[in-house]
This record gives C-alpha cells, structure tokens and sequence, in this order.
C-alpha cells in the first residue's frame, strides 16, 4: 500500500513539475491541452511497447526489437513479422504507432538536436489515420486538435516553439509510466485535472467533479446493485466533463468489465479529455459512448429512448439555455406543463437525466440549492416530481468544496419507483475538514453521509425522513433548514450568579476608587511658606 501511494506521489511530481515548461506562456486551461496531450501520446506509446513485448516474449532492448521486427526487410526463420505485429497491435490496442514515431523515438531525435515539431505533428496524424476502419475509430477521431504546435503562445518562431515542445517532451520522458498499474496513472491524471482547476479556476473547474463528491454519488447510485445479476450495466452522464463520475461509479461495482458508459459533453476540448481519461482508465472502446454536443439543444441518445442503470450529472449551475415553448412537446420535459426559466437550466438538466433513467435506476445531480426552494415555473416542476414520488434525498454540502464556485451545493437522489413516499434530507454542510484554498470531506464524512442514506432514519441536527404531508405543508419548499435543524441554543444564564458577581465587581471598584483617591491625596503637596513670614 505504501508503494502503491509513494509511487503516485512522485509520478503526480514529476508530472506537475512538466507543466513549468509551459506556466508563464499562456493560462492553464490552454496548456492543459498541451501537457495532458502529451502525457497521453506518452502512455499510448509505452502500451505499443508493452504489448508488443507481450507478443514477442521478450523484456530486454523492447524498442530496439520493435523496430526490427517492425522493418518490412526484416525475416525471422524466412518469415516476415511486420504485417503480423501490426494486426496483433490494432486488434489489441486499436491503434498503431510506428517505431520511429513512438514517443521515445522522438525524445532521441530531441538529444540528438534532429527533432521538427513536423515529426510529431505527423506522428499525431498517422496516429489516428491508424484506427480507420477499427472499433476505436471514433474514439481517436479529433483525439489531438488541441494540441496547436503552430500556436504563437508556444513562441514567436518555428524554433521557440520546436524549443518549448521539446524540452516539455523531456520533462515528460523522465517519468516511468509502464512500470506504473493503471490505477496509479490514473490517479495521477485526476490529480493533474483537479491541479488545472485550481489554477485556472472557473474555466477549468467546469469539467472536474472533486473525488469526493463523485464517491459520494456513486455509492449512493450503486446502492444494492453493485454485484451479481442486479449490478448496474450502463451508466450515463449528460454533462460527462472529464469522465470522472463515470468512472467513480465503474470503481464501485464487483465486475467494471460489464459496464457500458454514455456521456454528452458540449465542450470539445473537455470531450477530447474525457476520451483520454476513460481510455487510460481501461475502459475498451466497446464501452464508451462518448458524444460531443449540446445535451439540451439536442437530445442524446434518442434511441427508443436509450435509458441506464444510472444516472450521474454534475452540470454547469443556472447556466442560461433556449426554453423556446416548442420545447413543451419534447417529450423529456412535457409531462411537466413548464419550461425551465431561460436563465436557469438547472431542472432542464435534470429532467433531461430523469428521462433517461430506467424505471428501476438511480439518479445523482449535483446541484445549487435555488433549485429547493425557487417558485414560479421551477416551484411548479419541483412540486409535480414530488407529487410523483420522484425524489429521493436531498443532501447538502459544504460551500467551497469545488474547483469552479465556493457556494454549498446539494446532491438530489432522485428515481422513477420508490419503496416509500417519503423524502431523506442530510445536511452534511457543517461537517468537513477546512483546507488551505478550499474545504474537502474527509473518507468519515463521506461515510456518514453514505450510511445515513443506507439507513434511512433521523439523524439529530443532521437528517431527517420527512413524510409527504410534511413536505406539502411546506408548499413544497425544499430547503433543508425546513427539516433538518442544526440550531445550537445558547447555554443558559443564571441571573442570580450574574447579579452576584455584578454586585461583587460594584465592591470591587469601590475600594479601587477609594484607593485611588488616596494615593492623590497623597501626591498634593502644600506650597512653601513665605521666609518673610
């Protein structure tokens, strides 16, 4: 365990120190595309040699061998290898990188000061020209359009700019990634996400939900359905970001292998991301069904419906989205007679994931805690999910827990059949460990969090199971100070102590001034007398 977590440590390092190459020259959610980029051609090279040592049976001089089996020339016992190895790697890996263009190949030309940015600019395109006509096709299509090497913000010349790419290519060399399990490299991805958030704030935060509160959401989804033949098959984020609600629910099942994952993400570069995520995670092409578009605007998927097992969203808070009233026949938000206002999505996304959902799945949605209360048009789809015995919980969070917005969030459990009528409400938001720039729960609060939900019961000052003629009382107002309170009365005051030691202190001063009015007494002195006199 120790290794395990020293050796994340300092990959996590050594990749946050690459990133210096590049600091300075333009905003981190910029060279984000650049370094993460990268850190992926870097993992897909090293799995080509990997793999191809696995073909081989060999562990010693693997490139040297590579590139000579790969060698069209080249006969082993009147035996020509190429075509072979070339079908063994795309039907394993679904792709090919050529011995001079394995990222290694081109760190050498680098030492060697032979190195054009040409060679990896084609090493890109053949890259993706190698998965035409292959299941991993559309998942490499556009991979690398982020990673501009004409960009002026890498250098005004063709040789600052050869410069700068080079000596992050080193940087990145230096990091033993194929020694590493999937797990750890993983881990460090997130962790390089997450670093990208905190420093360019609100532009990058938008596509990382913090570990925490996608753990929470998905113990909670995977709830009794986390193994056997009830263990969820499919699971489907809306707003996917970089993948890492998806992923955190795969982590909490007995077999990921039987897990299909669908995201949307309108933001092309964070689509592309999401793309590497997965794919350094293991997920196999097969099991990724990633769509870049406006989930809102246009529905995705529209097959049937397609419905999942869960439901994961954390979608950009209030955003503004066109509720033209044609919309009232789409058949995600008809049932319930309203729009979303146009300045505030929120319920539009959640009604777009509870369409989705099958009739025995669960739903996670982090949202603001307008959502609970706001009347008009939201009070009116609020009331008619809860009419419905749609909700499930509602549990509040601590503010300052996200990369993107330091205001308290909630996540809304949510499902299309329930065992009871009523609605669980935790608030979680005064339980959590204060940290240098923002608040984090710890592995405890999660727990509790968690176990309160499994359990169902009132907590004292931190949940409550409130019926549906309670919620109705409340005109259907969900704010969770309604019902759960957390109110500390003040101790209470003896007066007759208080009056005791008020006429105590009365004495007190008493005896000051009198002693005072000595000591001045004391201090006048009587003017000399006339020697006339």
């Amino acid at each position: 365990m120790l290794e395990k977590v020293n050796k994340a440590n300092n990959l996590e390092s050594s990749l946050w120190n690459a990133a210096d190459i590049l600091r300075g020259k333009m905003d981190a959610s910029e060279y984000k595309n650049y370094l993460l980029g990268l850190i992926f051609y870097r993992f897909l090279s090293d799995q080509t040699l990997k793999t191809f040592a696995g073909w081989a049976g060999t562990d010693t001089d693997v490139s040297v061998t590579y590139a000579q089996y790969m060698d069209p020339d080249f006969e082993l016992e009147g035996v020509t290898l190429r075509d072979s190895v070339i079908d063994y790697l795309q039907t394993n890996l679904g792709y090919l990188i050529e011995p001079q263009a394995l990222y290694s190949s081109l760190v050498t030309k680098i030492q060697e000061h032979t190195f054009a940015l040409d060679d990896l600019s084609q090493a890109l395109h053949d890259l993706e020209l190698s998965t035409q006509n292959l299941r991993s096709s559309q998942d490499f299509s556009g991979l690398f359009d982020d990673v501009d090497l004409s960009s002026s913000k890498l250098g005004s010349s063709l040789q600052q700019r050869n410069q700068v790419i080079s000596d992050t290519m080193l940087a990145l060399n230096d990091i033993d990634l194929i020694h590493h399990n999937g797990d750890v490299l993983g881990d460090a991805y997130e962790y390089l996400i997450a670093q990208f958030a905190s420093q360019s704030g609100k532009k990058a935060g938008e596509f990382y939900t913090p570990q925490q509160v996608s753990d929470i959401i998905a113990q909670i989804v995977t709830y009794k359905r986390n193994e056997g033949e009830n263990q969820i098959r499919t699971i489907y984020d809306p707003a996917v970001g970089s993948g890492s609600l998806l992923l955190n629910v795969g982590q909490h099942v007995a077999n990921p292998k039987l897990v299909s994952y669908h995201g949307q993400e309108l933001n092309t570069t964070t689509y592309n991301l999401a793309r590497m995520n997965l794919m350094l995670h293991g997920v196999s092409y097969d099991d990724m069904h990633l769509h870049n578009g406006d989930t809102l605007s246009r529905d995705w998927p529209t097959d049937e419906p397609y419905l999942f097992d869960a439901v994961v969203m954390n979608p950009p808070y209030s955003a503004h989205w066109d509720n033209n009233e044609k919309r009232l026949s789409d058949p995600r938000f008809r049932d319930y007679g309203v729009l979303p206002p146009k300045s505030k999505a929120d319920f539009a996304f959640l009604l777009h994931g509870f369409y989705h959902l099958q009739e025995n799945g669960t739903m996670g949605i982090v949202l603001p805690h307008g959502v609970l209360f706001r009347g008009a048009k939201e009070g009116k789809i609020r009331q008619k999910l809860l009419e419905d015995n749609r909700i499930d919980a509602v549990i509040g969070l601590p503010a300052n827990i996200f990369h993107s917005t330091g205001i308290p969030t909630l996540i809304m459990i949510l499902k299309k059949h329930k065992t009871t009528d009523d609605v669980l409400f935790i608030d979680a938001s005064n339980e959590f460990e204060k940290g240098k720039n923002q608040n984090n729960l710890t592995n405890e609060n999660i727990q509790k969090i968690v176990e309160t939900y499994q359990n169902r019961q009132d907590v004292d000052k931190y949940a409550h199971v409130a019926s549906r003629d309670e919620i109705k009382e409340n005109d259907y107002n969900l704010n969770i100070p309604r019902y759960v309170d957390t109110f500390e009365p003040e101790p209470e005051i003896d007066l007759e102590e208080v009056n005791q030691k008020l006429a105590k202190v009365d004495v007190e001063i008493e005896k000051a001034e009198k002693e005072l009015d000595d000591m001045i007494a004391e201090l006048v002195e009587t003017g000399p007398q006339d020697d006339a006199e």
